[in-house]
């Protein structure tokens, strides 16, 4: 079972991800069936082996409907695994992998081919009564809490499913089929049920073989699932007991009751004679060739006992294994030395007769490694580097990496980038000093161990403390003897005492240690992190060195109060009458300390960071605390000194209504918050509301001892101020529907009943009084560009609508193509790629991950210069839950061909010059947080340099090694860890990564419509000129479009907006 599953991988790895999967379920009541046993008075259930016959030929007529490409085109490839249920009947997986002309893009096309809705009774009779057979889920959830698909209250299939007028594909990647609340409704157990409680199913299959025929979309992740739960889901056990009867009532007899228990392997009757029937339990097409491979002369030798051992040697001598055969392959054949090893059966077939690998004129094979566990050592190093290695003669070119010759594989694969060492951060600190001062020597040392990447910090520190160390680095007070000042230079101590004279001495290692450690660790506080997180690492012994909670407070009241009140000033005097009264009514609350919950309303242009930063300025230049923090690392860098939520308030990344942050009573940062006099939270409705409940919680119990404690106030008394715009992308609820998604926004919590909202409704660019054309342009773009976030354009007034695209926003060219989009966005890109500027405010925005990869490609490949390409290092993460089969079974191949949103790609491709986004948390108090845009200015081998191109630490040069990264994606099957540059390539970003970005050149590129509330309209609104934005909008016959889909859901706006409630 574990080598078919691996064979499934290998056809996903080849012929992609599947298209189709379908279930098949054998039917006791067919005519088949039924006419067989009626001559004998028996049941269906009776004769098992008539069962298995009649399903293995509907299968067979099955398969080859599917292959003649009659229903759902020609496929590619196919994979099955036929189970059995616990009661007997075999039921069949399908894995269809569609050509990609034959794909479905769009959700045109998915209907086209799949339904989830009641036929109608009159025109569709047969289909109708199919239909309610056979696909009808339930009842179950409020209408049958005993449902065997109930789990802790709900469905574990997600039944009832929302009605949808349109089928999409989420966030996810899962589909939302198209379900009509058009009143149709079936009767099943006495229940009427409607569409929202149809199995998907097409049509065709279901009229020609009448049984339950599930047909779904997949997706990538889907898929992985798909292979992973039921090609891999092994056999069924039962745990039988054994009783011995006894005659005599009195005997005395010893019973064993743990041998009386048998864990047995479980055969249902139809199992039993599908097998001795000979019936194939897994079907794969193409055929998977497994190769054997070998370290040098311990290849297998087979011999029986009678043969003399000279016999032996001189036959295993004279026959080449197949992996020997490779060598030799590509040493004859010029094609061959194109192909790694596993490529070979592909275009060559092994002679078992000649023992070498000779050309065939046709085939339809795939190669697949055998698997070899990880103790295998050298073994297991030899197949990693096989995956990769192309034209190897001898073993020695296999060991060989960019000319270099390595003694072992071991030593290869790290070269590759395929392991996951301490070393590797030594190698990166050694290669970033050759070009580097010491100062992001520092730097970078600080950002490896708050990635918590190294598993021993003190021996890294131990081989690379020289190149942190400074020829002129300043230090605080040392504790020995009167001295107030140190200065190290050129390997000397000079010392200035209480008497104003300058000592010099030379300076011991361990002073030069401790100076060195001391400015690491001015890095890691301002980021909430001590070398005192690492027991391992030194600690510097120097008194004046100030204490972590300390720097936390510092870092807070550290301005100067004169500027500050002169900035206030200033930008008070600018407040407009809307920004007038959202500020008094704050500053008032404030004032009085009597606590408060405000939410200020305003959409792209009206000035809440103009606000936030009035507030700060006033509150600050008083001496006082004023926290501010964003829902995203991108919105935080754009508050004076912003901090994410999750890094301030230690909200956890995923949360529910039990969840609370991580603060202690009597911490720093506890006293930190109970000091603030405000709280700002910016691009708070893309949160979820159990994020703020949390909060809540949290504060009420950490200021529960304070003065100013408010027992049933928000937030216990403390002043908080939120900030947002809900025609924004909502909270991302998985697989979530409409009603979970709008549920699950701060306003819908019962903290908002305590809110005071406060609206900005006047644009700030458009206050100048422009009255020319491009004024006239302006207002008009600002206009449409609000009705199309509160969803008053297009053919719907709610929920999923057809708009129409202004003329003006579409590209004025002839049949536009995505070349163009990108000529429109980076014009003269050839010219001017080299240049920081250039790239700072363009982008191209997409509603998906898989369209976004597609255009970073394309402008990849106008780009100039030598390209590096980066392995990653992935594995599989042990935890509870996983069987010791699944560890062996989801290979290296296996994981570097998983590419999810929020992690690297296995095979990350750079340029210099080129721009990429960083994927992750570093360094917030530097400004590198995930979506933080940079340019590449270095490749080396395992470091990267950058320059920041946004935010308030534009141009400063950054060094990225590899990290390690899980994704945060509850619909794959496992958890893995992918060791590599957090950064992707960003002449693309999906429109959800650019919220809370302003840009100055921005294409829409829309091969498929948005498909969840917001979405379009933060695509538009990153441009403050209509002159900027440019759309590509294509249609579901791949052609172009002035037309695309706008999703609103407007009952989020419930509170908030009077004038555009429905």
């Amino acid at each position: 079972m574990y080598n078919n599953c691996k064979d499934a991988f290998a056809i996903c790895r080849y012929a992609g991800y599947p298209s189709y999967f379908i279930t098949i379920t054998c039917n006791p009541e067919w005519t088949e069936i039924k006419d067989c046993v009626a001559a004998y008075s028996l049941n269906s259930s009776d004769r098992p082996d008539i069962i298995s016959r009649v399903f293995k030929i509907k299968l067979d007529v099955l398969m080859k409907d599917l292959k003649d490409g009659s229903i759902f085109g020609k496929p590619k490839r196919i994979v099955y695994t036929v189970e059995f249920q616990k009661c007997g009947l075999p039921h069949c997986h399908i894995l269809l992998f569609a050509q990609p002309a034959e794909k479905p893009r769009s959700s045109e096309d998915i209907d086209h081919h799949i339904s989830a809705e009641i036929p109608d009774e009159h025109t569709q009779p047969k289909l109708y009564i199919l239909v309610q057979k056979f696909m009808i889920h339930g009842p179950c959830g409020v209408l049958n809490m005993s449902s065997p698909c109930m789990v802790n209250g709900r469905c574990s299939k997600f039944y009832p499913v929302p009605f949808c007028e349109k089928t999409s594909i989420d966030s996810t990647g899962f589909p939302r089929y198209k379900r009509s609340d058009n009143g149709r409704s079936t009767s099943k157990r006495n229940v009427n049920l409607d569409n929202r409680f149809v199995v998907p199913y097409n049509a065709t299959l279901l009229l020609k073989y009448g049984c339950h025929i599930n047909v779904e979309y997949t997706c990538q992740t889907s898929a992985m699932k798909y292979l992973f739960k039921y090609v891999h889901k092994g056999n069924d056990r039962v745990t039988a007991s054994f009783f011995r009867l006894h005659d005599s009532v009195g005997s005395n007899v010893t019973v064993d009751e743990i041998q009386n228990y048998y864990d047995c392997r479980y055969i249902s009757a139809c199992e039993a004679f599908w097998r001795l029937f000979g019936f194939e339990i897994q079907y794969k097409k193409p055929n998977v060739i497994r190769l054997p491979f070998h370290l040098p002369n311990e290849q297998n030798v087979l011999y029986e006992d009678h043969q003399l051992i000279e016999n032996v040697i001189d036959a295993a001598v004279s026959k080449d294994s197949m992996f020997i055969g490779w060598f030799k392959a590509n040493k004859n054949f010029e094609l061959a030395r194109t192909l790694t090893y596993a490529e070979m059966p592909s275009f060559f077939v092994w002679d078992k007769q000649g023992y070498m690998w000779r050309p065939q004129k046709q085939g339809n094979v795939i190669g697949r490694l055998t698997h070899i566990p990880h103790s295998h050592g050298e073994e297991y190093y030899l197949r990693m580097l096989l995956n990769y290695q192309k034209g190897c003669q001898t073993f020695a070119d296999v060991r060989s990496v960019g000319g270099v010759v390595y003694d072992t594989f071991k030593e290869a694969c790290y070269a590759l980038g395929l392991l996951q060492d301490d070393r590797e951060f030594i190698d990166a600190i050694n290669e970033a000093s050759s070009w580097a001062s010491p100062n992001y020597i520092r730097r970078l040392f600080a950002m490896l161990l708050m990635s918590n990447n190294i598993v021993r910090p003190d021996m890294v520190w131990e081989k690379c403390w020289q190149h942190c160390v400074d020829n002129l680095l300043p230090s605080g007070r040392h504790h020995l003897g009167k001295v107030s000042g140190l200065l190290l230079l050129s390997g000397y101590c000079f010392a200035l005492n209480s008497y104003h004279s300058i000592q010099k001495r030379p300076c011991s290692i361990h002073e030069i240690k401790s100076i060195t450690l001391a400015e690491i660790e001015k890095l890691l506080q301002p980021n909430g992190r001590s070398l005192k997180d690492f027991p391992d690492m030194p600690f510097p012994d120097y008194a004046g060195l100030p204490e972590p909670s300390n720097t936390i407070f510092s870092d807070e009241l550290n301005f100067d109060r004169t500027e500050l009140a002169s900035v206030a000033v200033d930008l008070i005097s600018r407040l407009n009458r809307d920004h007038r009264i959202a500020f008094d009514t704050i500053a008032n609350a404030v004032r009085r300390d009597a606590g408060g919950f405000f939410f200020v309303c305003g959409y792209g242009g009206t000035g809440k960071t103009f606000l936030w930063n009035a507030m700060s300025a006033s509150i600050r230049s008083k001496g006082d605390i004023v926290l501010n923090v964003a829902s995203s690392g991108i919105a935080a860098l754009l508050l004076p000194n912003g901090r994410t939520t999750h890094s301030r308030f230690k909200v956890p990344l995923s949360v529910n209504q039990d969840s609370i942050c991580n603060i202690r009573q009597a911490t720093p940062l506890a006293h930190l918050i109970s000091s603030a006099k405000l709280v700002i939270w910016d691009e708070a409705p893309m949160l979820n509301k159990f994020c703020f409940e949390a909060l809540d919680k949290c504060l009420k119990d950490v200021l529960r001892f304070d003065r100013g404690y408010i027992p049933h106030a928000p937030f216990g008394g403390k002043i908080v101020v939120l900030g947002g715009d809900f025609r924004q992308i909502l909270p991302v609820i998985p697989r979530g529907s409409r009603e979970e998604i709008v549920h699950s926004c701060i306003n819908a919590s019962n903290l908002w009943k305590s809110c005071q909202v406060l609206q900005l409704t006047k644009n700030m660019r458009l206050s100048r009084g422009s009255r020319d054309i491009h004024g006239v342009q302006l207002k008009e773009f600002a206009t449409w560009l609000l009705q199309v976030g509160d969803g008053l354009i297009g053919d719907n007034a709610d929920g999923e609508s057809v708009i129409r695209i202004p003329d003006n926003l579409l590209l004025n060219v002839e049949s536009p193509c995505l070349h163009d989009l990108v000529l429109f966005v980076y014009p003269d890109i050839l010219i001017y790629s080299s240049s920081v500027d250039y790239f700072k405010g363009r982008s191209i925005l997409a509603p998906t991950l898989d369209v976004v990869n597609e255009v970073n490609n394309h402008v990849m490949s106008l780009i100039p210069g030598n390209e590096r390409v980066y392995l990653s290092s992935d594995t599989l993460i042990s935890e509870d839950g996983h069987l010791e089969s699944e560890l062996y079974t989801m290979s290296t191949e296996s994981l570097n061909v998983l590419n999810c949103s929020g992690i690297p790609q296995h095979r990350l491709v750079l340029k210099i010059g080129v721009p990429v986004m960083l994927l992750c948390n570093i360094d917030q108090s530097n400004g590198l947080c995930n979506g933080t845009r940079m340019q590449v200015k270095h490749l080396g081998d395992h470091i990267i340099e950058c320059v920041i191109l946004a935010g308030r630490n534009t141009g400063d040069v950054v060094f990225i090694p590899r990290m390690n990264m899980s994704p945060n994606n509850d619909t794959l099957p496992i958890r893995f860890t992918r060791r590599q540059f957090p950064v992707a390539l960003c002449f693309a970003m999906t429109i959800n990564k650019s919220q809370g970005q302003t840009l100055s050149t921005v294409g829409v590129y829309l091969p498929r419509p948005v498909f969840t509330h917001g979405q379009l309209y933060v695509a538009l609104s990153r441009v403050s000129m209509h002159s900027g934005l440019k759309i590509l909008s294509v249609d579901s016959n791949g052609k172009v479009s002035n037309h695309t889909i706008n999703v609103v859901y407007r009952e989020v706006f419930t509170g908030m907006l009077p004038n555009i409630l429905p």
